[in-house]
């Protein structure tokens, strides 16, 4: 007879669950991209001679939140079938991996206001995430959940679907909860060399893989240069193609000479 163990996984892959199903729906144009990370990392190794910690993943989201600005069109949304929503802030949604009595646990964070804020603000709100001590009772970083949040995991999946689809079609409350802007970092952990394409409900969403070593034309000669995978999700019904190459072309540049460092 065939051995085997059942696990029950915590609530917050029930809205995973729920997360993907409706992102399925949307009308994502997907990018991949590379992008030479060689000198902005030189940059930041600079920062810590100078006794100036940065992280090399606060950093991103203050480029891509910079950048967003210059291009709020990417992370509008889509208000009824004619108007788009598009908001002064850049409020960024991340998962953090927890530990919660033994099991590692992805947690969804909010920084809101990453446009004004700087590196070291992202840094440590980060950082405060990781380092908070979490129960099986949390369901978000930073808040305890409320009553109707835990009401959600008792519903019926199909009443729990309807409540991203409605939540997606009201950009004010959308916002609030879940920010306008996706990054997931999870393609850094391991040594898989390549692309990984998540799903999400947000106007835009970043896929965020690890960093290896490449042979790179630059000025006609073949060099070695740090290269990061990138894949970007961008919802069409907000954004058109030509905006989004532009949007794709200025944010690889920005990252390639380290905007803000």
């Amino acid at each position: 007879m065939a051995e085997y163990k059942i696990e029950k996984f915590p609530k917050t892959r029930i809205a995973t669950n729920d997360v993907c199903a409706v992102g399925l729906q949307k009308h994502h144009v997907h990018a991949l991209i590379e992008v030479d990370v060689s000198g902005s990392r030189e940059k930041i190794k600079e920062h810590k001679k100078r006794s100036e910690s940065i992280s090399f993943t606060a950093w991103l989201i203050k480029v891509i939140s910079t950048t967003i600005k210059e291009y709020e069109h990417a992370a509008a949304y889509l208000k009824g079938k004619r108007s788009i929503v598009i908001f002064n802030d850049i409020n960024v949604s991340l998962l953090i991996e927890k530990e919660i009595e033994g099991v590692k646990v992805p947690i969804p964070l909010l920084i809101k206001k990453c446009n004004e804020k700087s590196i070291a603000q992202i840094m440590d709100e980060i950082n405060d995430a990781r380092n908070k001590k979490l129960t099986k009772e949390d369901i978000v970083l930073h808040n305890k959940p409320k009553r109707m949040e835990l009401f959600y995991y008792s519903l019926p999946g199909f009443i729990r679907r309807d409540f991203w689809r409605y939540l997606i079609k009201h950009p004010l409350t959308a916002f609030d909860k879940m920010g306008n802007v996706s990054i997931s970092s999870i393609g850094m952990m391991g040594r898989a060399n390549g692309w990984f394409v998540p799903i999400s409900v947000h106007p835009i969403c970043f896929g965020i893989g690890r960093i290896a070593k490449k042979p790179v034309v630059v000025n006609d000669k073949i060099e070695i240069r740090e290269i990061i995978n990138m894949t970007v999700l961008m919802d069409h019904d907000v954004i058109d193609g030509a905006q989004m190459a532009r949007f794709i072309s200025k944010l690889s540049g920005n990252i390639e000479n380290g905007v803000g460092l």
